[in-house]
């Protein structure tokens, strides 16, 4: 089980690396529109969370609280929502765009900080 955990945790942080190195990239490029990898990024973190949340829990003395589970479900659904809803527009406004990292920056910070 422990296996599985690790490499569900390995596939989180690909995602992650993939959301927020896909958004870095196209808001210094100039042109800020919802690139592939900020998509998948999105889908990857969302499904492996949830993988890494649901199933797995033990109820070990090392388990995250129900509240910071749900703060970081909820964080990632409204990143979800904000990169699914303009992926086909040609350009997406860069306060947008500011925002869907900022999110996916507070969602680490709260899996890194909140014990």
């Amino acid at each position: 089980m422990e296996a599985l955990r690790l490499i569900l945790l390995f596939v989180h942080l690909i995602g992650f690396a993939l959301l927020l190195g896909g958004a870095v990239a196209q808001l210094l490029s100039g042109k800020i529109r919802i690139n592939p990898a900020v998509l998948w990024g999105s889908v990857i973190q969302l499904l492996s969370g949830l993988a890494l949340a649901a199933p797995l829990r033990g109820g070990g003395d090392d388990e995250p609280s129900p509240v910071k589970l749900g703060v970081k479900l909820l964080i990632a659904i409204l990143i979800f929502i904000m990169v699914f809803i303009p992926r086909k527009r040609e350009a997406v406004n860069k306060g947008h765009f500011i925002g869907i990292i900022t999110l996916t920056v507070v969602n680490a910070a709260v899996a890194v900080f909140w014990r």
